[in-house]
């Protein structure tokens, strides 16, 4: 691809975003604590771009000065405005640096996943003096083309002949030759108007269809709370806290954000709600469906945009309803059902509301053994006081099931919110005191539960963790060359026959901070217990003291383990050694990290779940780490891992 320039539309005023804008521009709008603009400049210096204008006008010093701290500060050339030109005006003011390439020019507003390069490409071997980057998007359709995507005309008016067009959006991203530079008149012109010009004239306009691509015009409140609760969505996130706002004594619900500058003031209630920079929330209060600023508070309404899928009640009636309706005992025209969740799991879960009572629906598929287990293991541990979430109803038929609602804040978006180090302590000794229970009381009942006493975590299991993280991580991630595949089968072997010949208990076997919910006054519950086993119960304890997705400070992860080991000896049936338990602590935990890195590797590269890569530098670092102590014992291991983790840190 040749070098090529860039220009970034700044200049407008926002006027659908206010009272947003009278605080910021547009571009500095922030995206889970990104500006937008920085967003929009990754991706323009994706390409091998030599200069980008950007056009200033609207509180342009504010842009300005971030440009100045930016790390593309050296590429940027600022055009003020002190009239604000247009579209087409803000070209023709840079045509001494656009007029040495081709150009691209974006606007500012724009958040997408358009593959800018292929539209680049298609640009320099079209010969078209523009191209432009389109997609059908009903509510705006304007840019009429023919068969061969060549602009005809431009408008909500039909042209002459519209049987042989077709209407299509443009996105606000397009590639220039200079050439067109040469038709724009001085001082304040629109594009659009010079593509009419260009087509009359015997020009071709061309255009690349990228229907079906992430796509987001930040121009209302709506459309800017719809991106940032996407975007949450996306990043396998409910709750996004700047580590600078201290909200440990609110309650959260649904998806909600908390921007650098926002304080939050006490035990406010906080639901589907964006806090920027400024905001106050105070104690006491009550909060949904709101953007709230310095000075404003906008009320979403009914037209935002929350992830999740609202099922049809025609289209649910036939599989949920009965259900439903026989655990409600209300009338089938108040239920609400939505699709949640973010987790790694192939089974489906909605959150079922009816005036005021909600509950949570698991649909499983027709071959899935886990809907059984999870029925009989959820009776079982009742029983003996672990905290899953009772079971409302069930058609084991259908692979239904309905579960009481534990909320939407997990154990992981917890610790999100700045909270003192004693209270995080606190909720991680309640966690430790379900897997004490787990390993004591409930093991010595097993024989209760036939299911669960015949599912051992045993030689073969633990093989078949090291092949998978192989497999998953290190040739699908990594496609990293292991030299000695027999060495390191040997390694792997005498791994799982040391952690297999320890004492066994109940284990959970994915204990870590997103299947621990927290509910109202810091109770923990668990979650997606249906894989529990029998195997050693260190596995479970390294899984959640050494959890990739949040790391306890070293002092307090001690301190932990030895309130476990405590609340073990302690426990009625005085069984357990403590000398057993702290050797098999290594064995087990790095057996679970390579189980982890397997499965982010197979959610991310198998199950489109990309969300899951961000938790590898920390799951390799703890492996790393681990390796270590017994680098001897395992040196084909140790060095694959050594040499991964410096890549990875590159």
């Amino acid at each position: 691809m040749e070098k090529i320039n860039a220009f970034v539309l700044a200049a407008g005023i926002g006027e659908r975003l206010r009272p947003i804008t009278d605080h910021s521009p547009k571009p500095l709008l922030t995206i889970l604590g990104k500006p937008l603009i920085a967003t929009v400049l990754e991706r323009v210096c994706s390409l091998p771009v030599d200069q980008i204008g950007v056009n200033l006008h609207y509180k342009g010093e504010m842009i300005y000065e971030w440009i100045q701290t930016s790390k593309y500060t050296d590429k940027i050339r600022c055009y003020f405005e002190d009239l604000i030109l247009g579209t087409g005006g803000a070209l023709k003011n840079a045509e001494s640096m656009l007029s040495e390439s081709y150009f691209l020019v974006h606007n500012s507003d724009i958040f997408s996943n358009i593959n800018l390069t292929a539209l680049v490409e298609k640009h320099q071997s079209s010969g078209n003096i523009a191209t432009l980057a389109v997609h059908d998007h009903e509510k705006l359709n304007n840019v009429w083309i023919d068969k061969y995507g060549y602009v005809n005309h431009v408008g909500s008016k039909q042209p002459s002949e519209p049987s042989r067009l077709c209407k299509i959006a443009f996105t606000g991203i397009a590639v220039y030759s200079p050439e067109f530079l040469k038709l724009l008149p001085k001082g304040n012109s629109s594009v659009v108007d010079t593509w009419v010009k260009a087509v009359s004239e015997g020009h071709k306009i061309g255009t690349e269809d990228f229907t079906g691509c992430q796509w987001f015009d930040i121009g209302t409140p709506e459309a800017y709370s719809s991106l940032i609760f996407q975007t949450l969505h996306r990043n396998g996130e409910t709750i996004h806290v700047h580590p600078s706002v201290d909200c440990g004594k609110a309650e959260f619900e649904g998806y909600s954000v908390l921007e650098q500058g926002c304080t939050v003031e006490g035990a406010a209630q906080i639901k589907n709600t964006i806090a920027l920079s400024g905001a106050k929330i105070k104690d006491g209060s009550r909060l949904e469906n709101v953007i709230i600023g310095p000075d404003y508070t906008i009320k979403l309404g009914d037209s935002i945009s929350i992830p999740g899928i609202m099922l049809n009640r025609m289209a649910a009636s036939d599989l949920y309803i009965p259900l439903i309706c026989d655990s409600f005992g209300k009338g089938y025209q108040e239920i609400e059902i939505n699709l949640i969740g973010t987790g790694g799991s192939d089974r489906k879960y909605f959150r079922v509301r009816n005036k005021g009572r909600s509950a949570v629906l698991m649909e499983c598929a027709r071959i899935d053994p886990d809907y059984h287990r999870h029925i009989i293991y959820t009776q079982f541990f009742r029983k003996y006081s672990v905290p899953v979430p009772e079971l409302l109803n069930s058609d084991n038929k259908k692979m239904l099931a309905l579960f009481e609602d534990l909320g939407d804040v997990s154990l992981y978006s917890w610790l999100k919110c700045k909270r003192p180090q004693e209270k995080i302590e606190n909720l991680y000794k309640l966690v430790l005191d379900i897997l004490v229970n787990l390993h004591t009381t409930v093991t010595k009942n097993v024989s209760e539960c036939h299911l669960l006493e015949s599912r051992v975590f045993d030689y073969d299991h633990l093989r078949w963790e090291t092949d998978y993280f192989v497999e998953r991580f290190v040739c699908g991630v990594k496609d990293f060359n292991i030299k000695n595949r027999r060495g390191l089968a040997d390694e792997f072997d005498r791994l799982a026959r040391k952690t297999d010949s320890f004492r066994k208990s109940i284990v959970h076997r994915d204990f870590q901070s997103q299947n621990i919910m927290v509910l109202k006054g810091d109770s923990p519950r668990l979650l997606d217990y249906q894989g529990a086993r029998i195997g050693p119960p260190a596995y479970d304890v390294a899984s959640i003291l050494l959890d990739p997705y949040f790391r306890l400070e070293d002092d307090m992860r001690d301190r932990l383990l030895n309130y476990y080991v405590e609340n073990m000896k302690d426990s009625p049936d005085n069984t357990f050694d403590e000398s057993e338990f702290r050797r098999s602590l290594l064995p087990c935990r790095l057996q679970r990290h390579m189980q982890a890195l397997g499965a982010y590797g197979f959610l991310a590269k198998e199950k489109g779940k990309t969300y899951f890569l961000k938790h590898i530098p920390r799951a390799l670092q703890y492996l790393k780490e681990g390796l270590e102590a017994v680098h001897d014992e395992y040196p084909f291991l140790n060095e694959i891992v050594r040499k991964i983790n410096e890549e990875t840190c590159l």
